[in-house]
């Protein structure tokens, strides 16, 4: 501690000290000079500096000692009323200002803290909530609306009829789609679900998941390719299963939200005992404000594009847990009007 920050910290104890040894001197200076006629000052100031500076000293730390007791009192108390620790509270009584202070100003930034992840617990709570709830009214007045179109008099005709029963039928594939997802995060979450890990080849996986959503692409008019050619096989070790719904969200995601006449590259770089997979598309990109929130479910950058598009919405934040469950990472780099790069990496196989 600075002598200035020790001068601060005694400052109203000498202020109080100097006022009374003032005073205490001024009347008896007074007294004197109409007592004795003879009174000289410098005499006076000779013959009871030392008593002064005693008078001094002595109230300095009076003063000073019953504001630390007193303040240290109010410390304590707002201590135990803050703190839960009862380990903590039956130690305090033997701390001393300083460290008391000290404890005082760690519990409250800790109490603030926890009061703003409470906030922040409590406004995603209300906005997950609000999301699930949109999610799931939508398609179920959609179902609402043709079932009841059916009963008032549809069902007659049978081109009406199945048109129709099709399009209930999507509505009911789309909840059930958004309820299966749901639970899938929710075991992530808590645990529940835990990765089977084996040897596989990425490569093989990778043009798998190409030839399944070959129609999807072609349909889109967006090349599936890689960065070069993958002769030989690169083996990880992961859940299959798994990784195969990773590569399968993130390649489908590329395709909403590519250009026609775009492509979707993925390329594999070898990184010590990491396979670093990446899955690159020129299409349209993403603002970098919306960047740290696009693995959050149900969050979407053009809520109306989404919907036209399909999905449940959660397929960035089913990524990002079955990746975090193997204890690996994945970023997200996005330029708009220039397109969007996943990275994640998986453990490579060494036999």
């Amino acid at each position: 501690m600075s002598f200035l920050s020790k001068l601060n910290k005694y400052k109203y104890s000498l202020r109080f000290s100097l006022l009374i040894t003032f005073l205490f001197a001024l009347l008896y200076f007074i007294s004197e000079s109409i007592i004795n006629k003879n009174f000289i000052l410098g005499d006076f100031l000779l013959q009871y500096l030392p008593l002064l500076f005693l008078f001094f000293l002595t109230f300095f730390f009076i003063i000073q000692w019953n504001i630390e007791r007193i303040v240290k009192k109010d410390i304590i108390r707002l201590i135990k009323e803050i703190s839960s620790d009862s380990n903590q509270n039956s130690d305090i009584s033997n701390l001393n200002l300083d460290s008391a202070t000290s404890d005082l100003i760690k519990l409250i930034q800790a109490r603030t803290t926890e009061i703003n992840v409470l906030k922040d617990q409590d406004s995603y709570r209300k906005e997950f909530l609000g999301n699930v709830s949109h999610e799931l009214k939508t398609p179920l007045f959609t179902i609402q609306g043709y079932i009841l179109t059916l009963l008032d008099g549809a069902l007659k005709d049978k081109s009406v009829r199945d048109k129709y029963l099709k399009r209930a039928a999507k509505g009911v594939d789309r909840l059930i789609n958004i309820v299966l997802d749901l639970d899938l995060i929710t075991q992530f979450e808590s645990g529940i679900k835990i990765v089977e890990k084996k040897k596989f080849d990425i490569v093989e996986l990778i043009q798998n998941v190409f030839d399944l959503i070959e129609i999807e692409s072609e349909k889109n008019r967006i090349s599936l390719v890689y960065d070069k050619n993958y002769s030989n096989p690169i083996y990880v070790f992961a859940d299959e299963e798994r990784i195969l719904q990773v590569l399968t969200n993130l390649l489908v995601n590329s395709l909403k939200y590519g250009v026609e006449g775009g492509r979707t590259e993925v390329s594999l770089v070898n990184s010590d005992d990491k396979i670093l997979v990446r899955v690159s598309d020129d299409g349209i990109g993403v603002d970098s404000q919306h960047l740290p929130r696009l693995f959050e479910r149900f969050y979407r950058v053009d809520a109306t594009r989404s919907r036209k598009k399909g999905g449940s919405g959660l397929g960035l934040s089913i990524v990002k847990h079955i990746i975090e469950a193997h204890n690996e990472t994945i970023t997200v780099e996005s330029e708009l009007g220039k397109g969007t790069t996943f990275s994640f990496t998986l453990q490579q196989f060494k036999s």
